[in-house]
């Protein structure tokens, strides 16, 4: 999958998970978030996702936001 693909998909991929995390009542929603996204996705997916949240965070859901500081930042 090319580099642009991934840009633009992450925020929809970022999304599904917030969804399906926004279900689950016993839990912290945003820690759930973090966990997912801190297990699973590698440190350039991450460090994609940070600059869509430091440029506002647009296409994202409002849960992804809320979980960003609990996801882990990789190093510039």
């Amino acid at each position: 999958m090319s580099e642009h693909t991934y840009r633009s998909r992450l925020p929809m991929m970022a999304s599904q998970i917030a969804t399906f995390f926004s279900s689950q009542t016993q839990i912290d929603q945003a820690a759930g978030v973090a966990k997912h996204i801190n297990m699973f996705w590698e440190p350039r997916m991450r460090s994609q996702l940070f600059d869509l949240i430091d440029a506002g965070g647009e296409g994202l859901h409002p849960l992804v936001l809320q979980a960003a500081p609990l996801i882990k930042r990789p190093n510039a």
